[in-house]
């Protein structure tokens, strides 16, 4: 409901590539929300913005009813491969027998590989500074969300970041 609202007299085009139509899309749009990542939308002509990545492991176990007693617990010490496990069990309360497990193990990011955190040292802080000067160029593409904007959000921020773009620009 409140997606429809904020998008109540803007047409919008999901599912497509921005990249591969950019000029046709251009033609026809008075403002772009471009959600991908800005290095690539610049054809990372200033070089590659570095990015964590993870990859999943699920594990079955049939036998055990509560492996954690959590929906998800973080793993902060050197020790451990992975950094959290989810029992997604304990998002929907199920009372099924056994439960699943997911653990995430942080790899490092490549292209056509999903790009989960951004890497905020000085190297990529002054890369993404001259990107966002090339992106203040664009006059009519709003750069948003974690690619979009090379930034980690928690839930709360993406939607105050969201209202507030609906408020402020569209």
């Amino acid at each position: 409901m409140i997606i429809e609202e904020m998008l109540k007299n803007v047409e919008t085009k999901t599912g497509i590539d921005y990249l591969e139509h950019r000029e046709e899309l251009k033609s026809i749009a008075k403002r772009i929300v471009y959600t991908g990542m800005i290095d690539e939308y610049f054809e990372y002509k200033l070089g590659e913005l570095e990015w964590r990545s993870l990859k999943f492991e699920d594990v079955i176990l049939e036998n055990v009813d509560n492996f954690q007693g959590n929906a998800i617990v973080n793993y902060t010490s050197k020790e451990e491969k992975y950094t959290r496990i989810i029992e997604h069990k304990h998002f929907e309360f199920n009372k099924c027998t056994g439960t699943v497990i997911t653990k995430e193990y942080p790899i490092k990011w490549k292209r056509g590989i999903e790009a989960y955190y951004p890497i905020n040292d000085n190297k990529n802080n002054l890369l993404l500074s001259r990107y966002k000067e090339l992106a203040q160029k664009e006059k009519n593409v709003i750069f948003g969300g974690r690619l979009g904007e090379y930034s980690y959000y928690d839930m709360d921020k993406v939607i105050e970041k969201a209202l507030e773009c609906v408020e402020n620009e569209i």
